[in-house]
């Protein structure tokens, strides 16, 4: 007895149900002509994850329920059982559900019984948790389905599953988003779940862009014995094919059909810069944006940010602008310059001073107004959000910005300045990380795309004679120490100081970021790539005087 199995990982967008559904079917003709008679669609393939307070409308529901009779209809054609996750509405409640598609038809429903409300998710504010286990029958084979926090907590699952414990596998779908270390811990626990349950588990998973998220694909299949027999690729579609067979009564074995096996080795900073890649494609394009502009400084944060742009939407979608003052060094004009010529990017030259002069002129009508201080450095940073703004709005282009998250969490950066734009790429990376990733770039591309001199250079804002950063932050190593453990680990001032850290930079970096919520609250969203992103994920009050 065999039953072939493929898990369709597509790249949903929110609210586009008509192009999901046109990725559905296309996945399902594919698994078809492989042989499949069993296809999964990850968590609210229909609809998009997560669609936020669209599930405050009614007439979303009524959207995704009517897209979903037509889907089923679309699919008949291709005798195949389908399992799609869309979002329910039922007798006046809310479900995140798993839809079974059988001739033409839905069949059989499933609602998600765990919903996660912490972190990125809020699934509480807008579902009801589902009470009853599913179990289908397909060439034999009992099969438990599950939506992806149902597997979260084995002790939660075996009291859902008493009475009704799948005997050969169960299948999980999932819109898990990534961050650094996830695919790891998500290994571990499909694993854990496939060897205590003594099955196998098929484990299907979303990939793309959404707003800050990106869901990273990666599907698999596990086991009984908890071995990772499987994996589809990670960050794009892809259609995982394996087979189920049964020799003899108590034999289960898998044979994986696609040729991604086996548990794949983990390069972070590579995963990292694939999850910033892909953000940065599906934010743009799918936003209605074809092409981008960048502040091109000749710093190491610019040069990341027109790297990943380059890779993600093409050279010839990517321009970038410098705009040097008296206070820019010549050798940074000309590192941004051979930057975007190394990365192949249209580049232009803006000079500020005589606007510059222009607004300094103009402002000492006002007493008190001076070129000496930090108004006037911020200035600098207006004048060039301004110029890369007007453009976009003149010629059609989504501005990238490009502030990392060390300079997000302290306040780093101009308000309407550095900070003004569509999407901030390497909002959630951290200064030290920045370094990482150009040295992954280059060595990835075999040649220097990041000039070497960008990246030993001495980090500075450029805004007065002879600035640096380190005049106004501890060095990065340790600052992204401190912000690792307040920010990421929500430790306290005494936790932070326990650890042996200095007592000084730890209440003034702890400062820093408190005080600087207003600004953070006005900044575009970046991609999360660590644990604790800024946003979704990190939700303090503005006004907050709590010393901690």
């Amino acid at each position: 007895m065999r039953l072939r199995i493929g898990l369709g990982q597509i790249n949903a967008s929110v609210g586009d149900l008509q192009s999901n559904t046109r990725r559905i079917r296309q996945k399902v003709e594919q698994g078809v002509e492989q042989g499949a008679s069993l296809v999964v669609f990850p968590e609210m393939s229909l609809s998009g994850y997560p669609p936020e307070d669209l599930l405050l409308k009614r007439h979303f529901f009524d959207s995704c329920r009517q897209t979903l009779i037509d889907l089923a209809g679309e699919l008949k054609e291709f005798k195949a059982t389908v399992l799609v996750g869309f979002p329910e509405r039922s007798e006046g409640k809310a479900y995140n559900s798993l839809a079974v598609i059988e001739g033409g038809q839905v069949e059989q429903i499933y609602r998600k019984g765990r919903l996660p409300n912490y972190g990125v998710f809020d699934e509480k504010r807008y579902f009801e948790a589902g009470s009853v286990p599913l179990i289908i029958e397909l060439h034999g084979l009992r099969i438990a389905l599950t939506i992806c926090e149902d597997i979260w907590e084995l002790s939660w699952l075996d009291r859902f599953l008493a009475g009704a414990a799948p005997r050969d596998m169960i299948i999980n779908i999932s819109a898990s988003p990534f961050h650094v270390g996830k695919i790891a811990c998500r290994e571990e626990l499909i694993s854990k779940c496939a060897q205590h349950f003594g099955v196998t588990l098929a484990y299907c998973n979303l990939v793309g862009g959404q707003d800050e998220l990106v869901f990273d694909g990666r599907s698999m299949v596990a086991g009984s014995s908890g071995q990772i027999l499987c994996q589809a690729k990670a960050f794009v579609e892809d259609l995982l094919i394996f087979d189920l067979n049964r020799d003899n009564e108590t034999t289960l074995t898998v044979s994986c059909i696609s040729e991604h096996l086996g548990p794949v080795e983990h390069d972070p900073v590579g995963e990292v810069y694939e999850a910033l890649v892909l953000g940065a494609r599906d934010y743009v394009r799918k936003n209605g944006f074809d092409r981008v502009l960048i502040g091109l400084s000749g710093g190491i944060d610019s040069s990341l940010t027109a790297a990943i742009a380059v890779e993600a939407l093409g050279a010839e979608n990517v321009v970038g602008i410098t705009m040097p003052s008296r206070f820019n060094a010549g050798e940074t004009i000309s590192d941004a310059e051979l930057t975007a010529k190394n990365l192949g990017m249209e580049f232009h030259t803006i000079p500020i001073a005589e606007v510059l002069d222009q607004f300094d002129q103009t402002l000492s009508r006002i007493e008190g107004w001076d070129d000496s201080g930090l108004a006037y450095e911020n200035l600098q940073a207006r004048i060039r959000g301004t110029i890369l703004m007007s453009l976009s709005n003149q010629l059609g282009f989504m501005v990238l910005t490009t502030g990392n998250k060390s300079e997000t969490a302290v306040g780093y950066s101009t308000l309407y300045g550095d900070t003004a734009g569509g999407f901030a790429v390497i909002r959630d990376v951290p200064k030290t990380l920045v370094y990482q990733l150009s040295r992954y770039v280059n060595s990835k591309a075999g040649r220097e795309l990041i000039p070497e001199s960008v990246i030993v250079r001495i980090p500075s804002a450029e805004l007065r004679p002879n600035q640096k950063d380190s005049d106004s932050l501890p060095d990065y190593d340790l600052l992204d120490r401190v912000l690792k453990g307040y920010v990421e680990d929500d430790k306290s001032r005494q936790e932070l100081l326990a650890e042996g850290l200095d007592e000084e930079t730890v209440k003034r970096v702890i400062r820093l970021v408190d005080r600087n919520e207003y600004k953070r609250r006005q900044c575009p969203p970046g991609v999360k790539i660590t644990p604790k992103a800024f946003g979704k994920d990190r939700r303090m009050p503005i006004v907050n005087r709590f010393n901690g």
